[in-house]
């Protein structure tokens, strides 16, 4: 609570608007002296420090254990005691990605560890001893050259013929195999997708709020509703992602250790449990229908997004190849 000295001038500093009280009606400002003392600036930072801490812990509390809560809280007016559905999920997604692009991904990981396993066979020389054969770290896919393949457009069977997305696809196929390896090409792929995952998640998320307006009663529920839920939905399963991610790279720094190990499975099993079924109470508490109904509107809600997501996701991947260099 601030204890400033009040200003004798009603004239608000900031838009000029008359205060009767402490408070200006317009802006919000506090109609207080603009001298402060050092013992003034310590408290306030700490009074700030505090709220924004209280209204973090609150909201990250009820976004875990308590589905919709916040979503209900924000809508009914109830705004000010959490953080706001975009600034928490920027601030989430932001940390995620950071952790992400700090540590190195386990794909990557397992990738280079073994790279001799797969550019190498093992077989046995005359006298029976074991042999390893490296293979060319510069292997491509076979594929036919763009000069076959123009032979085959110009003299070969019309069934043979490659139409022109055909062609134009094996076009960028042929540049990409020709000038990357496969472990290139993974490692470029990885890399490009883990980067560009923000972007996936916003375009996927108007599609899931404009799904949930599709099944509910437009009269009642605006889209608003759907994105603020939609918002708080997607922020609840980044952060369970970044607490498993967290909790699974603490545990590898342990090394074999049987405690770890145990206590990093036993919390991917509840979080995944968490994440799967968190939509559906989520979906009831919200919107307010019968168990059933909101069991078969989640059950349905699921398999669209998901099927979305992967033709998305699928679409994105060969975007990705397609613009590999």
């Amino acid at each position: 609570m601030s204890h400033n000295k009040i200003r004798e001038d009603k004239t608000c500093l900031n838009c000029r608007h008359v205060v009767e009280q402490k408070f200006c009606p317009n802006c919000g400002q506090e109609n207080s002296d603009t001298r402060k003392t050092f013992h003034h600036l310590f408290v306030h930072f700490f009074e700030d420090l505090t709220h924004y801490e209280n209204a973090f812990w609150k909201t990250i509390r009820n976004l875990l254990l308590k589905p919709s809560t916040l979503t209900k809280e924000y809508l009914s007016g109830k705004r000010l005691s959490y953080l706001a559905p975009v600034r928490l999920y920027i601030f989430i997604s932001f940390i995620t990605f950071l952790l992400i692009a700090l540590f190195p991904n386990k794909v990557t990981e397992e990738l280079n560890k073994g790279e001799n396993q797969l550019f190498s066979q093992t077989t046995k020389d005359e006298k029976g001893k074991k042999v390893v054969k490296t293979f060319n770290d510069k292997s491509h896919f076979e594929l036919k050259t763009m000069k076959e393949i123009d032979s085959i457009q110009k003299y070969g069977k019309e069934d043979d013929k490659l139409s022109d997305f055909q062609y134009w696809i094996y076009e960028k196929v042929v540049h990409v195999t020709e000038t990357n390896t496969k472990k290139e090409i993974i490692e470029k792929f990885i890399e490009s997708f883990i980067h560009n995952i923000p972007k996936i998640l916003f375009i996927i998320m108007p599609f899931f709020a404009f799904f949930l307006w599709i099944f509910h009663n437009k009269k009642r529920w605006y889209y608003f509703d759907h994105g603020i839920f939609t918002l708080h939905y997607f922020s609840f399963l980044l952060l369970i992602f970044l607490i498993l991610f967290i909790v699974n790279k603490v545990a590898a720094l342990f090394g074999g250790n049987g405690i770890a190990e145990a206590i990093a499975g036993i919390t991917n099993f509840v979080g995944i449990i968490w994440m799967c079924y968190y939509f559906y109470p989520a979906h009831h508490r919200f919107y307010g229908e019968t168990r059933f109904v909101s069991f078969v509107k989640s059950v349905t809600l699921f398999f669209i997004n998901f099927f979305f997501i992967l033709f998305l996701l699928t679409f994105y991947m060969l975007y990705i190849f397609i613009n590999l260099h």
